[in-house]
């Protein structure tokens, strides 16, 4: 474990290189992609584009891949004079405080105190500004797992509405068409 050093105030943690921001690997299983074709599908029959069950299925396959930003806020608290405390402490207090894969930077120049939170790949995950409190931010591996789930669906959904479409035309010219 190497421990970061000290930037803009006081940037702690540890820090583990070289694997997914929560430390968890994802990867596309086939019945996972054939369970969004399946949604696709029937949301494009219903001429709905990305239905309720595809976004519950989204947020739970993310889930797998994010930092528990509950249990870092936990960590921190939301009290300014935690704060300062936090930062007057050492580096080895800090590190046991946010444990693997985490780290903060402190600042307390400028407009106010804010607390940066970072993970292994030192995406920002978190911020806290005082006043106005907490920002969850997205990681690249959230990113990643949203961008595979919604490719994989918008090619699904695309295709069963062709063949929708398709069926349709087909329907128009066996049949009296009154438009022509």
């Amino acid at each position: 474990m190497d421990i970061a050093g000290i930037t803009m105030g006081s940037r702690v943690g540890s820090t583990a290189a070289g694997k997914a921001s929560s430390g968890k690997s994802w990867k596309m299983s086939d019945p996972l992609r054939e369970k969004i074709i399946e949604y696709a599908k029937e949301d494009a029959a219903q001429n709905v584009y990305m239905g309720d069950q595809f976004l519950a299925l989204r947020k739970s396959e993310v889930a797998k891949v994010a930092p528990d930003r509950a249990a870092l806020i936990g960590k921190i608290g939301q009290d300014l004079a935690y704060m300062k405390k936090i930062r007057e402490a050492d580096k080895r207090w800090l590190c046991f405080l946010f444990g693997e894969p985490y780290e903060a930077e402190f600042q307390s120049e400028g407009m106010g105190s804010a607390v940066h939170v970072y993970d292994r790949n030192g995406d920002e995950i978190l911020t806290y500004t005082a006043g106005v409190g907490w920002h969850e931010r997205e990681s690249k591996a959230e990113t990643e797992v949203h961008w595979a789930l919604k490719s994989a669906y918008y090619d699904a959904y695309r295709a069963a509405r062709q063949e929708i479409n398709a069926g349709a035309r087909r329907e128009v010219r066996g049949g009296f068409d009154a438009r022509v």
